[in-house]
């Protein structure tokens, strides 16, 4: 099962915010209506229209692939109509977005170069897939940028012509998203309108266009009728009874829809649906029939419905945040699952489903910590996967499945410090999308799935000191993300190469390569610049350009080169009160400022300015005491840290037994008995150097030594 957020963290620190920090709304919107308010003329007909619209009563409760068509389109979300006088805009809007199950985009030359139509477009695709994203055609035309000579008669805006993978990340593929002509000379405008109506039902528009025609010919029939006098009552008889057998009719086909839709992966369906509420209606009424029939005694295929029903809500609770809940229903789905194995273990297929289900319960397991649990559940998923592929080994499904489980289960030895033991798993990650991405060269999720897997491996290498294991696996890893971007100029692409290159330029710094450190650092920072330069609100962005930048004031500061770190450091600290201001509780930016304190205090006391370097760095042990993630040893280690800067300002203030206290805490701060990276080894030695335990410090010094660390003497 491939993890939705696996980008290779730097030093753990790279996250996404919580999903939390958008605010709920009560209402959820059917859809949202995207458009240049200079068309606010369209716009306005298009929303009145699709807020009067009634679906047809046959269609109406029919569930097809966009979820159970309801009785109105209602309501549409309009910025202009439905914003509160709120003063944080942006976010409100985000918000809308999150809970619309569909966007619809009133495209024209205006809304292609309105920034604000297409980061609207971007923040529904990165959780929805291309089928939620519908075009209405205003004026301009389609694609114009790619025929030269009409670049300015382009309508559709740049997010709307690619599309974006499962992670959220735009892609270089054209996207053709459904689009609807409004154009004089086009669809017509009724037409046009019953297209987007169709295409948010989940219906054949021929379908839709014949209902509506129905409809209207009923009217004029009952009008009809009233002149007509005692044939009115035979005409309304037979219109009776022929809604009585089409309705027996829908009912039927409904039943058999749902059996065939929960059949289907169902679970890629809930990104597009974004109908948490009635996804798990379905799930619920499907168990309801099952529990009817009786468990004990249900088919292969019912059996396998009722398991994939239990993971379909499984996931909807996921969702909602009720984790509790989710897990239960993960081991209801799994318990449905091994015995549908235990009576056909020859089917990959069943080998897949169950997989899945112990995929989740084992990634819950180590969302909370419990990482025994977790390594026992992604050993299984692996056991699981080799069986599928033993099964049908030119499957790509199947090897697809061992290297998400080999990098699964290496991601929760990580978490364990086990950096060796991981280091194997994520080798074998390797050799297997390796194989997969040779078969076909011109795939570019295997190629980019090649590149992911070289970065875990690497990472997991200089944790163990295989520098030259490491610095290969990373210089693959830019050199393949360099030529990917290169082609496709894919932004995903390019804000992987920012992690990427401050990796690498932490090798060479391990190294005591410090000019090649420094190249490597400011391309990080030249990527994460121009990034910001487009989308300067994002926060991913942000923090990586900020963790690269930080690299940079180090190495600087550690080289006396304190005209230009000053310059650094004043764009360092302003992106990181950027991030605290966000969300004051997020231990990676409260990480962030304490890191932008010391750097102060260390230009300070650089520049003689010893009482300021003092306040700033007393700051800085106090917020990085406040400081909780999921790793104790980096958190002990950046109060360490702090504690260390903090002695030597005392020292040079005079304070001998301050600074010896100081140092002390320093020591103290940091775990024993763990697993520690050379750097880690490397804070410890500084810090019982310091205190005069010179033995214990040049022990570790010849460790470091041996495996070809280099001490920046920071």
């Amino acid at each position: 099962m491939a993890k939705l957020a696996q980008l290779p963290r730097f030093e753990r620190a790279a996250r996404e915010p919580a999903e939390g920090r958008v605010p709920r709304l009560r209402t959820r919107y059917y859809a949202f209506l995207s458009y240049s308010h200079k068309d606010g003329e369209l716009a306005d007909w298009l929303h009145r229209e699709l807020e009067k619209f009634r679906v047809p009563s046959a269609l109406a409760g029919k569930l097809t692939a966009n979820g159970v068509v309801p009785r109105r389109l209602t309501p549409i979300f309009r910025d202009q109509h439905d914003l509160s006088a709120g003063h944080d805009l942006a976010v409100e809007i985000e918000a809308a977005l999150a809970a619309s199950q569909f966007l619809v985009v009133l495209c024209s030359p205006t809304a292609a170069k309105s920034r604000w139509t297409n980061l609207e477009i971007e923040s529904f695709k990165r959780t929805r897939p291309e089928g939620c994203v519908l075009a209405a055609v205003a004026a301009g035309e389609p694609f114009a940028s790619d025929m030269a000579g009409r670049e300015d008669e382009e309508c559709f805006p740049p997010a709307l012509r690619y599309k974006y993978d499962r992670r959220g990340h735009q892609t270089s593929k054209r996207a053709e998203p459904l689009a609807a002509d409004f154009r004089e000379g086009g669809d017509g405008k009724r037409l046009a309108f019953l297209k987007l109506v169709a295409g948010m039902l989940g219906v054949g528009l021929d379908e839709l266009v014949q209902r509506e025609q129905t409809r209207r010919q009923r009217r004029l029939a009952i009008l009809a009728a009233a002149s007509l006098g005692g044939m009115a009552i035979t005409s309304t008889l037979a219109v009776t009874a022929i809604q009585a057998r089409d309705a027996a009719r829908e009912q039927r086909r409904e039943a058999e829809g749902l059996i065939g839709f929960m059949l289907g992966d169902l679970k890629d369906k809930l990104e597009p649906i974004g109908r948490l509420d009635a996804l798990d209606g379905v799930g619920a009424k499907v168990l309801t029939y099952y529990q009817q029939e009786g468990t004990s005694d249900l088919s292969d295929a019912a059996l396998l419905q009722r398991s994939r029903a239990l993971s379909l809500m499984a996931e909807v609770a996921t969702k909602r945040g009720d984790i509790d809940g989710a897990l239960r229903l993960y081991r209801g789905a799994m318990a449905g699952t091994a015995e549908a194995i235990r009576r056909n273990s020859s089917d990959p297929q069943r080998l897949f489903d169950h997989a899945q289900n112990v995929f989740y319960v084992g990634e819950i397991a180590q969302q909370r910590g419990d990482f025994k649990t977790a390594e026992s559940d992604m050993r299984e998923y692996r056991r699981l996967a080799g069986q599928m592929v033993a099964l049908g080994p030119d499957n790509m499904k199947w090897r697809m499945e061992v290297q998400y489980a080999d990098v699964d289960l290496g991601a929760v030895l990580y978490a364990q410090r086990r950096y060796a033991e991981a280091a194997a798993q994520f080798q074998e990650g390797l050799n297997t999308i390796e194989a997969i991405s040779t078969a076909d060269p011109t795939n570019l999720d295997y190629r980019k799935s090649v590149a992911e897997s070289l970065a875990w491996l690497a990472d997991a290498q200089r944790k163990v000191g295989q520098y030259d294991a490491a610095l290969a696996a990373r210089q693959r890893d830019v050199a393949l993300l360099d030529q990917l971007y290169s082609r496709t100029h894919d932004v995903d692409y390019r804000q992987r190469l920012v992690p990427a290159h401050t990796a690498l330029g932490n090798l060479y710094q391990d190294r005591g390569e410090s000019a090649a450190a420094t190249e490597q650092y400011r391309s990080a920072i030249g990527h994460a610049d121009a990034l910001a330069a487009v989308e300067p609100d994002n926060a991913q962005w942000l923090e990586y350009g900020y963790l690269a930048r930080l690299a940079l004031v180090q190495q600087l500061l550690t080289e006396r080169q304190s005209g230009e770190a000053g310059t650094q450091i004043e764009i360092l600290c302003r992106t990181a009160h950027n991030l605290i201001a966000r969300d004051g509780t997020n231990p990676m930016w409260r990480k962030a400022v304490a890191n932008c304190l010391m750097v102060q205090a260390r230009l300070a006391l650089a520049g003689e300015a010893k009482a300021q370097a003092l306040n700033l760095e007393q700051q800085a042990v106090r917020i990085s005491k406040s400081v909780h993630t999921d790793d104790s040893v980096a958190d002990g280690i950046l109060v360490a840290t702090s504690y260390r800067w903090l002695g030597d300002i005392q020292r040079g203030l005079g304070d001998l037994d301050g600074a010896r206290n100081s140092w002390s805490s320093a020591l103290s701060a940091i775990p024993v008995g763990v697993t520690e990276a050379p750097p880690d080894t490397a804070e410890r030695m500084r810090i019982l150097s310091r205190l005069g335990r010179a033995h214990e410090a040049a022990l570790l010094a010849s460790k470091l030594q041996s495996i070809g660390y280099r001490d920046a003497g920071q």
